[in-house]
């Protein structure tokens, strides 16, 4: 996102959580909200002129809020058309990034449900679990990722996997962001685990390991790293065995490498 974008956002993200500090039932209308906006990007995505107009910058801000009060009003609620209406008011770089902002929010809408619901670690790791699913099977990626295929179809066929597998909340999020990627799948969920993450002011660690690992030793582990990095850490783990012992540890973009394997590779490279 450009500068004006990002700025946008984060107004619209403040907005959220205001309305959301006093609502009464807060799991049931946030995740009613998400749901709706992203119903909301689906009708933008329709409609390019639409799309257009709603964040066409040279137009009044009480203008573009009057557009989107006019076409979404009666079909989601009030807090809904709120939201829509408050983000059309903002000065967005692009229509794309409007509606990217207007996905963002209703992703932060659904895990805002979560978190008030007691989910949010739960989503988490679910959305996670899921990227490692993908990245395991390459032909349902593939078909997932596939561009000639319809936003439905993608969706319909997630829905095969996930039926009765992961909460509400987590099937919301994922069968958005499949029919309407950013990235590619495996990228898009890791992207919205770090979005849970985040949630409760946590950083995502992915530790690859050569034994599953206890819930001591993760315990153990972000102590550690929350101490390194100076922030709470929240440890997605998995296994592989072709690391013969140890583990492999990224955040971010550093990667430390504490695996037997590393170590042997590393000794292999002195010696020539």
């Amino acid at each position: 996102m450009h500068a004006a974008s990002r700025e946008a956002l984060d107004v619209c993200y403040k907005d959220l959580d205001a309305r959301c500090a006093s609502l009464d039932s807060l799991v049931a209308v946030a995740a009613q909200t998400g749901t709706e906006l992203f119903d909301a990007v689906d009708v933008l995505d329709s409609d390019r002129s639409l799309r257009v107009a709603v964040a066409d910058n040279s137009s009044p801000a009480d203008r573009r809020s009057g557009l989107v009060q006019a076409v979404f009003g009666g079909k989601v609620s009030q807090l809904t058309l709120d939201i829509l209406a408050h983000a059309a008011a903002q000065n967005w770089s692009t229509p794309r990034e409007m509606r990217v902002g207007i996905v963002a929010v209703g992703r932060r809408a659904l895990l805002t449900s979560a978190k008030a619901g007691g989910q949010l670690n739960q989503v988490e790791d679910e959305l996670f679990r899921l990227g490692r699913i993908l990245d395991g099977q390459p032909q349902l990626t593939s078909l997932l990722a596939d561009k000639t295929a319809s936003a439905q179809a993608k969706r319909s066929l997630l829905a095969q996997v996930l039926y009765g597998k992961v909460t509400a909340v987590t099937e919301v999020l994922a069968l958005q962001v499949i029919g309407r990627p950013e990235s590619n799948p495996i990228d898009d969920m890791s992207a919205l685990a770090a979005n849970a993450a985040a949630l409760q002011d946590k950083s995502i660690a992915f530790v690859r390991a050569a034994s599953d690992l206890s819930d001591e030793q993760k315990a153990a582990l972000a102590d550690k790293l929350g101490r390194i990095y100076g922030r709470a850490m929240s440890i997605h783990s998995e296994v592989d065995t072709s690391l013969l012992g140890g583990a492999v540890i990224r955040v971010g973009d550093e990667v430390i490498d504490g695996s037997l394997s590393g170590k042997i590779d590393k000794l292999r490279s002195n010696l020539v």
